[in-house]
């Protein structure tokens, strides 16, 4: 019987490896010249062999796709409705498409296919992981989020996983829509912003805390200087013209050269920022937002990977004391005064994310930050187990430290 996937797959490692004879030692050949030397070599094969126009059509954009770009997993990097692509060794690859994850039923052809892919990444963006250096965070040409860990740290083989950018950038309206929050506390968080009041977003993996941090950046009035620090660049921040983008960078083959977060917010003060956006922090670093954030940066905005707003005081506590002899009590008084508000967010058992929280942190009094509830999502009745239904409540109390609001003159703005 007549097996066309096999025919097909005969084809192209024919066609790939007259392709890959031809271009020889050639790696600065234009993409225009590459897909010339497909059309050559497959005018040959078909001088040989008859091929229909869809035969070498697919031909063509998979010899191409694997020589200059990413292989079997371009088709998904194209596809808009895929928001992330999870590659666990040569044999599973999963795909999460409107918040549910399913696996594909097709695989890689060989390790090496796929380490290729992986090295062309990387290097892309200066980037180095081998054996030496298994990890590596990148990111692709449109500014999806890239993760590499290869064995022996990866038992199962290479892994490979790719956070889609989306090319419309989300906005409030997108969130307000999508039931994440609800139009009165967009608008307090959007005021507090332009108030300039230091926000800190915190939530598990996978709750939005970087989608979150580019909608309330946007919010940043266009005549403010801003710095932008993340170790891989995604943040699209449109509406500012004024902008610097920094990015860390990994340590190079002699093991020189690294660039952390805490080297780009030292180097940031010394660019007259209005403002400094910190992608996450996840270390001692957390130190210098601090003080960056209680040196004048008011309306500083970052992320942490917290399970609650109280998790995430703990944890900027022991971020502070990884790089640093400071007392407790200092590390709190710190936080206190430089965190103005904290917004939780979560991804819940329906896989939707939302504002789970806000909560201003007041003061630091008798050996503990004081926090002020504002907002709690709160479960309603037309909850199921399927579903998660409920709203953000407002907690009654009124938001504390007014001072920005009264000299920014939105006051009035603000419902709390």
């Amino acid at each position: 019987m007549f097996d066309q996937k096999t025919t097909h797959d005969h084809h192209y490692c024919d066609l790939i490896s007259e392709v890959r004879n031809e271009m020889g030692l050639m790696d600065d050949l234009l993409d225009e010249e590459v897909e010339a030397l497909i059309e050559t070599a497959l005018k040959k094969m078909t001088q040989r062999t008859y091929l229909p126009l869809k035969t070498r059509l697919y031909l063509k954009e998979k010899v191409f796709n694997a020589l200059r770009r990413l292989d079997i997993l371009q088709p998904l990097v194209d596809d808009k409705s895929i928001t992330e692509i999870m590659v666990n060794g040569v044999k599973d690859i999963f795909i999460e498409r409107n918040g549910h994850v399913t696996r594909l039923d097709y695989t890689f052809d060989s390790q090496e296919q796929l380490e290729n892919i992986i090295q062309m990444i990387v290097s892309k963006v200066n980037r180095v992981v081998n054996e030496s250096s298994p990890i590596c965070d990148a990111r692709l040409a449109d500014g999806s989020r890239i993760n590499v860990v290869l064995p022996p740290i990866a038992l199962k083989g290479p892994t490979l996983t790719i956070r889609k950018f989306p090319q419309k950038p989300i906005d409030m309206s997108d969130l307000v829509t999508w039931e994440s929050i609800s139009s009165e506390v967009a608008l307090v968080l959007q005021t507090l912003v332009k108030a300039k009041y230091n926000i800190f977003i915190c939530g598990g993996t996978g709750s939005g805390k970087t989608t979150f941090l580019n909608v309330l950046s946007n919010a940043i009035p266009d005549d403010e200087r801003i710095i932008t620090i993340e170790d891989s660049a995604e943040l699209q921040i449109n509406k500012v013209s004024n902008l610097v983008s920094l990015e860390t960078r990994n340590a190079n083959v002699e093991g020189r050269g690294t660039i952390t977060i805490k080297d780009l917010i030292k180097s940031s003060l010394r660019m007259r920022p209005d403002r400094i956006v910190v992608g996450e922090v996840r270390g001692h670093e957390a130190l210098d937002m601090l003080q960056a954030m209680n040196t004048g940066h008011d309306g500083s905005l970052s992320t942490g990977h917290g399970n609650s707003t109280t998790d995430m005081l703990s944890r900027l506590e022991t971020m502070v004391l990884s790089g640093s002899a400071m007392p407790l009590e200092a590390i709190r008084q710190q936080i206190a005064s430089a965190v103005e508000v904290m917004v939780h967010l979560g991804r819940l058992r329906d896989k939707s994310r939302k504002v789970l929280e806000v909560v201003e942190i007041v003061t630091y009094k008798e050996g503990e930050v004081i926090m002020n509830p504002l907002y709690a999502f709160r479960e309603d009745e037309q909850s199921t187990d399927e579903k998660v239904h409920g709203q953000l409540v407002r907690s009654g109390n009124r938001l504390q430290n007014r001072e920005k609001l009264l000299l920014s003159n939105m006051k009035e703005c603000l419902p709390i």
